[in-house]
C-alpha cells in the first residue's frame, strides 16, 4: 500500500470526524436554543386579549376597555316587541335609542356618557381593570374589572318630588375568562341603588347577578348571550334575557340581538323588565360601535 493512498484515507477520516462533530454541535445548539426559548417564554407574561369584541356584551358592560386615547362612539336601538304584529310592523314603529361616547384614559381606565330616549335618561360610568388574564411568568386564569354607573331620569313625573330622587347608581364587578379563541364567559355581580322607590315597602337596593358568554362562529361572527338573575325580587318584573350576533367589519362592530327589554341602563334592563320571551315580548335591537383615534400613545405597553 503506497503512501499516497494512506494519506487519502487519513484525510477522509479527519473530514468525516469533523462532519460528525459539526452535526453533533448543531444538534446541541438547536436543543440549547429550544430550551432557551422555552425559558424566555416562561419568564414573559402574555396578556389575554379580545375576550369579547366590544366594551358592551349586549345591554351591559363586558370585561373589555377602550384602548388608551381612543373614542368609541355607540348608537343603540331597541324596537318594540314582536308580538305587536303587522300593525306596528312587529315593533319597528316603536323604537328606543341610546347615543353615547366612551373614552380610554389609559390602558386600565375608561369613562363613558350617554343619553337614552327611554325615560329620557342620561347616564355615565367609569370602568377600571383590576386583574388581567395572563399566562407565562404571571399566570392568572381570570380577568376582573370594576364599574360604577350613574343614571339621571329626566322624564316628567309628578310623583318625583326632589331633584335627587331622579338618580340611581349601579356598582358592578365583572369577572371573565377566555377559555380559547372560541369560548369566553363572564359573570357580573351587581347592585342597583334607587334614590327613590314607588312604595315605602320597596327596598332602595336591588341585588342581581349577570351571566354572559361569547361563542365564535367564524372569523368575524360571534354568538353572544346575556342574562340577569334578580336576587332582590319585585312584583311585576322579570329577569332580562338577551341573545344576538357580533359582526366585525373593519373599524365597526355591529351587534344584532333579541331581548325582552327596551331599557339600556342598569336601572332599567336589570330591575324594570316587564315582558317575557314566552309571551312574544321580544325586542329586536342593534348596537353600532365606531372607534376614532383621539390621542395616539407614544408607546404601547401591554
Amino acid at each position: 500500500m503506497n503512501k499516497l493512498f494512506i494519506k487519502k484515507i487519513f484525510l477522509a477520516s479527519i473530514i468525516l470526524s469533523s462532519c460528525k462533530l459539526a452535526v453533533a454541535q448543531d444538534v446541541d445548539l438547536f436543543k440549547s436554543m429550544d430550551e432557551q426559548n422555552k425559558k424566555d417564554k416562561k419568564n414573559q407574561t402574555d396578556y389575554t386579549t379580545a375576550t369579547f369584541k366590544t366594551t358592551r356584551l349586549i345591554n351591559g358592560q363586558s370585561i373589555e376597555n377602550v384602548g388608551a386615547g381612543l373614542l368609541d362612539v355607540k348608537i343603540s336601538h331597541r324596537f318594540g316587541s314582536l308580538n305587536k304584529g303587522a300593525y306596528e310592523l312587529w315593533g319597528l314603529d316603536n323604537a328606543q335609542m341610546r347615543m353615547g361616547v366612551d373614552y380610554g384614559i389609559n390602558r386600565w381606565l375608561m369613562v363613558g356618557v350617554g343619553r337614552n330616549s327611554f325615560e329620557k335618561t342620561y347616564d355615565g360610568f367609569i370602568k377600571s381593570k383590576i386583574i388581567r388574564q395572563s399566562t407565562g411568568q404571571k399566570n392568572m386564569p381570570i380577568a376582573v374589572s370594576a364599574a360604577i354607573s350613574a343614571m339621571w331620569k329626566t322624564v316628567k313625573d309628578d310623583a318625583i318630588n326632589n331633584y335627587t330622587d331622579r338618580y340611581a347608581f349601579a356598582p358592578q364587578l365583572i369577572i371573565a375568562r377566555k377559555f380559547n379563541d372560541y369560548v369566553s364567559l363572564q359573570i357580573m355581580p351587581t347592585v342597583v341603588h334607587y334614590n327613590s322607590v314607588s312604595k315605602s315597602s320597596d327596598p332602595n337596593d336591588y341585588y342581581s347577578i349577570g351571566m354572559g358568554g361569547r361563542l365564535r362562529l367564524s372569523r368575524r361572527v360571534n354568538l353572544t348571550t346575556e342574562y340577569y338573575y334578580r336576587i332582590t325580587k319585585q312584583e311585576g318584573y322579570v329577569n332580562s334575557l338577551s341573545a344576538g350576533f357580533d359582526i366585525e367589519t373593519g373599524g365597526h362592530v355591529f351587534q344584532f340581538h333579541f331581548t325582552n327589554t327596551q331599557g339600556m341602563t342598569e336601572g332599567s334592563y336589570i330591575n324594570q323588565t316587564t315582558e317575557k320571551w314566552t309571551d312574544g315580548g321580544v325586542h329586536f335591537g342593534f348596537n353600532i360601535a365606531r372607534i376614532f383615534v383621539i390621542n395616539k400613545p407614544k408607546d404601547i405597553k401591554p
